[in-house]
């Protein structure tokens, strides 16, 4: 028997005796679909190619499966739904609510389960305002930075966004499972079509601020992010932060995968293979502190005075200061930090500035509470991850 909403008084042990064990509807009917594109392949009718993304991509930079936010385009505190970045592994998932479960499984369970989405709507409901960043945001950037060129996807400064996250605690959604003492790791795996999977420490797993959400911005997630639940872990990389959530597995080992062995790990010479086997180095969780202006890039302004804004974040946040230069980092003065300021969230800074024709550059710097600023000089690695050096800003004023 399912509970009503806002009626949540089942124990574990009765959630153990209801819920349903039996298999994920969404996958049938995703190789349903997949099977009547075979059919009408074969017989030789035109099939049109389903769309990458649910939302109007013509905001956003496009980028393969991918959608970048233009941060010129984001005025407030808040990165509204429509113009949130979309990271994509796969065209965007289209998943029948009714017909959704939620596994958690594996030898650090006490008891395997798979909830649907009006069990997880009945949970205690936890709203947590974070920031979500692609650790690979400004890696476009790295031939102008490094000299070098990264591989991976060419992000310019938007793939990261800020916005309410609501739903159970994932420490909520496992403890109706239960964990074994000896559980160490949990793995998130999503139902997308490149099973994409990324494993944390049981300690981030239980932190309260690791969430499983169903809403974003008040909204339930739109299929771009997720629908109808993904993990939110607030500070790290977002790809922690998996969408179309199908599969929690607790372990009492140590999980590797794909994605923390050879992707999301610094690979370079400060970080010898021999030294993180099985990863190829360090892997990457906590993101870094950064700053970056909501302009155009390169900009074109009019001579004249102009108010400018832009964005600082940091995992360990909130951000404290953020400072900008008028001429490409020899003079620094103090942005004005706008309120609200909040621990996971994002920081909007602005500053007024007297533009004069020519050619400029701006830069910006922030500064966490804990005094952790943007370094000099560029985190160096293959894959450009945790770019995060004060960044230039060309300005043509005409």
């Amino acid at each position: 028997m399912k509970p009503k909403r806002g009626t949540f008084r089942l124990t574990r042990r009765d959630f153990v005796r209801a819920a349903s064990v039996g298999p994920a509807a969404a996958w049938l009917a995703a190789c349903e679909r997949a099977g009547d594109a075979a059919s009408a392949a074969a017989a030789g009718r035109d099939v049109a190619p389903a769309p990458r993304w649910v939302k109007d991509p013509s905001p956003f930079v496009q980028r393969v499966t991918n959608l970048e936010t233009r941060l010129e385009l984001i005025d407030g505190f808040l990165t509204p739904n429509e113009l949130f970045f979309v990271r994509n592994h796969s065209p965007t998932l289209r998943i029948d609510p009714a017909s959704y479960s939620l596994w958690i499984e594996g030898d650090g369970a006490e008891t395997e389960l798979s909830l649907d989405l009006s069990t997880l709507e009945a949970l205690p409901q936890r709203t947590v305002t974070a920031y979500l960043e692609c650790a690979g945001n400004w890696r476009g950037l790295y031939p102008e930075l490094t000299g070098t060129r990264a591989s991976g996807g060419q992000w310019s400064t938007g793939a990261v966004g800020c916005a309410e996250w609501s739903g159970p605690s994932l420490a909520t959604v496992l403890e109706l499972a239960g964990v074994r003492p000896e559980a160490v790791d949990v793995n998130l795996v999503g139902l997308d079509s490149s099973g994409f999977e990324r494993a944390m420490p049981l300690a981030k797993a239980l932190d309260p601020d690791t969430l499983v959400a169903l809403r974003m911005n008040g909204e339930p997630l739109p299929p771009d992010h997720g629908f109808p639940a993904r993990s939110v872990v607030p500070g790290w990389s977002g790809s922690n932060s998996i969408k179309w959530l199908g599969r929690i597995q607790v372990s009492t080992e140590r999980v590797w995968n794909r994605n923390n062995t050879s992707s999301y790990v610094l690979i370079g010479d400060e970080w010898p293979a021999e030294d993180y086997a099985p990863a190829q180095g360090k892997v990457i969780n906590e993101l870094v502190v950064k700053s970056a202006l909501a302009l155009p890039r390169p900009a074109r302004l009019a001579p004249g005075s102009h108010a400018i804004h832009g964005f600082a974040h940091a995992p360990d946040g909130p951000v404290a200061a953020v400072e900008w230069s008028p001429d490409g980092g020899a003079t620094w003065l103090e942005a004005t930090i706008v309120e609200p300021i909040l621990p996971l969230a994002w920081q909007r800074f602005e500053f007024d500035w007297e533009a004069t024709a020519g050619s400029h550059t701006l830069v910006t710097r922030a500064t966490d509470a804990a005094g952790n600023t943007q370094p000099a000089e560029p985190l160096m690695n293959e894959k450009g991850y945790l770019l995060n050096v004060p960044l230039p800003h060309p300005v043509q004023v005409e």
